[in-house]
């Protein structure tokens, strides 16, 4: 019933902004960030993290950022940059779920839809999948078109796709920690890492341990999910590497958030993502708000 009601309350609303974006996108923004945020949106003088992503939303272009938020796309970034060696192994890559060679697949593989996120299905073990719910699935996602009011450009301009990659697990067969390292360029005048964010109960109840550069533990904040105060993680061996690569794949952008997994002692590549809850999440307290855009140097407008 809940599902019905978001469902329904979503056409209601952002079909038409949808509308508006194409003849104003500045003023879709503002209705939907005051939606979300319960504010106005400053365009005119942005400061906080939530306003200058909206502001590189509209007045900001980089060729390479469809490139980088396409699943597949990307892998050839990686491999530009140097950093090949990091990449999962791609196991299967098309445009119809029909084609996928399921019988040719390893036990364990996860299936991703190139062109948003979250539209992942992990197969743990194949004689389990339900493959005809699966296609229907993909499908469905295939269909799903980018949302012009939230003003994410570049997602419209990926061509959808499905990519099939290995299933990466630890020798204790355990889901490995996903690192997400957010990349600014103002850092005391310094492009750098600012903190690094965990996830902490992924498919249940999502909350996040973040992390310094110093690897001290943040306490009190609200970085779009709250806080576990339960959870702790140690400084990975592979710390330094990490930085470095997420350095050199952030290096074009004035802010991204770059992802990566550890597994047995090898880094791997996650994703590249560029406008974080699409400027609409929750943080706290307004410090760090205003902190993150202070890290955040506006480039020149070339829109």
């Amino acid at each position: 019933m809940y599902k019905k009601i978001r469902k329904l309350v979503k056409r209601i609303i952002i079909v038409p902004l949808n509308l508006v974006y194409k003849i104003k996108p500045e003023v879709s923004l503002k209705i939907v960030f005051y939606l979300r945020q319960g504010h106005k949106l400053n365009l005119k003088n942005p400061r906080t993290y939530n306003e200058k992503i909206n502001w590189l939303k509209l007045y900001y272009r980089n060729d390479l950022m469809p490139k980088c938020a396409d699943k597949y796309t990307v892998r050839s970034y990686v491999e530009d940059c140097g950093l090949g060696h990091i990449l999962n192994e791609l196991l299967w890559e098309g445009f119809d779920p029909k084609e996928i060679p399921f019988d040719d697949l390893p036990n364990k593989f996860v299936i991703k839809v190139t062109h948003g996120s979250g539209n992942n299905i992990i197969c743990e073990d194949k004689d389990k999948l339900d493959i005809d719910k699966t296609i229907k699935k993909l499908n469905k996602w295939l269909n799903k078109k980018y949302l012009p009011s939230y003003g994410e450009w570049f997602y419209g301009k990926i061509k959808p796709r499905i990519i099939i990659e290995k299933f990466l697990e630890d020798k204790n067969y355990k889901v490995p920690v996903d690192y997400k390292m957010y990349y600014f360029n103002n850092i005391n005048g310094k492009k750098d890492i600012a903190f690094t964010a965990i996830d902490t109960n992924r498919f249940v109840n999502l909350k996040r341990v973040v992390y310094d550069r110093q690897w001290n533990r943040i306490e009190n904040i609200y970085l779009n999910y709250p806080n576990d105060e339960n959870a702790s993680f140690e400084k990975p061996k592979l710390y330094k590497e990490m930085v470095e690569y997420a350095k050199i794949l952030a290096k074009p952008f004035p802010h991204v958030r770059v992802d990566f997994y550890i597994i047995n002692d090898k880094i791997f590549f996650g994703e590249l993502s560029f406008t974080n809850e699409a400027g609409f999440g929750k943080i706290k307290p307004q410090s760090l708000n205003l902190q993150m855009g202070e890290w955040i140097k506006l480039p020149p407008k070339n829109v």
